[in-house]
């Protein structure tokens, strides 16, 4: 069996137009490959788990919260493949640290929470392409909501964040690495 397939373009593009903001990382680069560091942890992709640091600026003044998502569109499955989810940050939180998705929660600002990743669990689920695929693009997408709430909780999927935010996103801001292995 072949993983060959076509590179399909930019997901959020096919989303209506809202103003963008500017995402930077001090770990990861736009279209450059992440390190093993932020693969997963298991799947065989002998990772650490481990999510970029993050930070933004230039967004609208009428975004009240933020989401944080990762999403690899070239995953070999209809649909793609959601990596994090992390909902209601509020809008004085400009920056994630190195890590803030962890597993124990401890790196999430006050307000915010995980819904579960693709993987099962509500915090970052590291790069896993299949072993020989070509290099996977993983969405690092920041987020402004019209709202202090999103109005999901925790038990809400990855998916159902993404259909709300098409509703409350007032800006998006992406940066888009590369892993494979």
């Amino acid at each position: 069996m072949s993983l060959e397939r076509p590179v399909d373009p930019d997901p959020y593009s096919l989303l209506p137009e809202v103003p963008t903001f500017t995402v930077t990382s001090s770990d990861v680069t736009d279209g450059k490959p992440m390190s093993q560091a932020h693969a997963y942890d298991g799947m065989g992709a002998g990772g650490e788990n481990v999510s970029p640091q993050l930070s933004w600026a230039g967004f609208p003044e009428t975004a009240k919260s933020f989401v944080v998502t990762c999403f690899d569109p070239d995953a070999p499955i209809p649909g793609g493949f959601w990596h994090w989810a992390l909902v209601d940050i509020p809008a004085n939180v400009t920056e994630l640290p190195r890590d803030a998705g962890n597993r124990s929660g401890s790196g999430v600002p006050a307000g915010a929470f995980h819904v579960a990743n693709d993987m099962g669990e509500r915090a970052f689920g590291g790069a896993a392409p299949p072993s020989g695929d070509r290099p996977h693009r993983y969405y690092f997408v920041v987020q402004g909501v019209d709202s202090e709430n999103l109005g999901v909780d925790s038990s809400a999927s990855a998916a159902v964040v993404n259909f709300m935010l098409a509703f409350h996103t007032v800006g998006r801001a992406i940066i888009a690495p590369t892993y494979a292995h």
